[in-house]
C-alpha cells in the first residue's frame, strides 16, 4: 500500500486554466475559513455529501471536471492494499461519501504548518475522524521559485515529498501528517494555488449530521448576495 500517488499531467492545460481563472476570480475568495496553521492563507471551502454533489455542480459548474477527476476510484487506486488493487476493493470497504474542498492560496514566504486533515471531524460528531484520502490538484506554481513542497510523514517518519507543478494531482493517505513549505522568488505577485479535497467515508448516522452542500467563506454576506443575484439573471 502506497502512502501517496501522483499524476503529473492529470488535467489538460486548457481545462486547468479555465478552472484556475474561475476560482481565483470568485467573489468567495477571502481569508481562509480554516484556523490554526492555515491562518496565513486565503481561499474558500465547500462541504458536500454524495447527495449534495448535484447542487454543488449546479452552483459551480466549472468544478465538474475537477470533481470527476479527484473522485475517480481508479485515480487513487494505488493507495489501496495490494490485494485490493489486484482483486478489487473488499465488500466491507465503504467508499468516500462526504467531502471538504478547499481552495488554498499562498503568497511568497507563506506556508502551512504540520497537521493532519480532520476538518469534518467536529461536524460529523465522529472523534478522531480523518479522510480516507486527500487529493490535491495544483492550479498554479510560479516559475523560478524555491521551496513550496508538500512534505508528508507518518509520525516522525518521513513518507515523501511532492514538488508541485501545474496540472499535477496527488492523492495521499488521510491520516498522514503533512505541511506545505513556504516558497521564495518568482515573479511579482507570485501565488501558489491548489485545490484540496478531503474524502471521508462515514456511517449513515454521522453522514446525516453533515450538510448536503454548504459554502464556507469569510468574504462576507455581500459576496453571497451578489452571487445569488448573478445566478438569478
Amino acid at each position: 500500500m502506497s502512502e501517496f500517488v501522483t499524476h503529473r499531467e492529470a488535467m489538460s492545460a486548457e481545462k486547468l486554466e479555465a478552472l484556475r481563472e474561475a476560482l481565483l476570480s470568485s467573489r468567495f475568495v477571502a481569508r481562509s475559513p480554516l484556523m490554526g496553521t492555515f491562518q496565513s492563507s486565503r481561499g474558500f471551502a465547500l462541504i458536500f455529501t454524495e447527495a449534495g454533489r448535484e447542487k454543488l455542480e449546479e452552483r459551480f459548474p466549472f468544478l465538474r471536471d475537477y470533481l470527476a477527476l479527484v473522485m475517480d476510484p481508479a485515480s487513487s487506486r494505488g493507495l489501496l492494499p495490494w490485494r485490493e488493487r489486484l482483486f478489487g476493493p473488499s465488500k466491507e470497504r465503504r467508499g468516500p461519501n462526504a467531502f471538504y474542498v478547499n481552495l488554498l492560496l499562498l503568497e511568497p514566504g507563506r506556508g502551512v504548518g504540520r497537521h493532519i486533515d480532520a476538518t469534518l471531524q467536529e461536524p460529523s460528531g465522529v472523534p478522531g475522524a480523518t479522510p480516507e484520502h486527500v487529493s490535491v490538484l495544483y492550479l498554479n506554481v510560479p516559475e523560478g521559485v524555491k521551496g513550496g513542497a508538500l512534505v508528508l510523514s507518518r509520525g516522525s517518519q518521513p513518507s515523501g515529498e511532492v514538488r508541485p507543478r501545474p496540472g499535477m494531482l496527488v492523492h495521499f493517505q488521510g491520516d498522514l501528517t503533512h505541511e506545505v513549505q513556504p516558497f521564495t522568488g518568482g515573479p511579482a505577485e507570485a501565488l501558489r494555488a491548489s485545490l484540496v479535497c478531503e474524502q471521508y467515508a462515514f456511517e449513515p448516522e454521522a453522514l446525516a449530521r453533515l450538510p448536503e452542500f454548504r459554502i464556507q467563506s469569510k468574504a462576507g454576506f455581500a459576496a453571497y448576495l451578489q452571487e445569488h443575484r448573478e445566478r438569478a439573471t
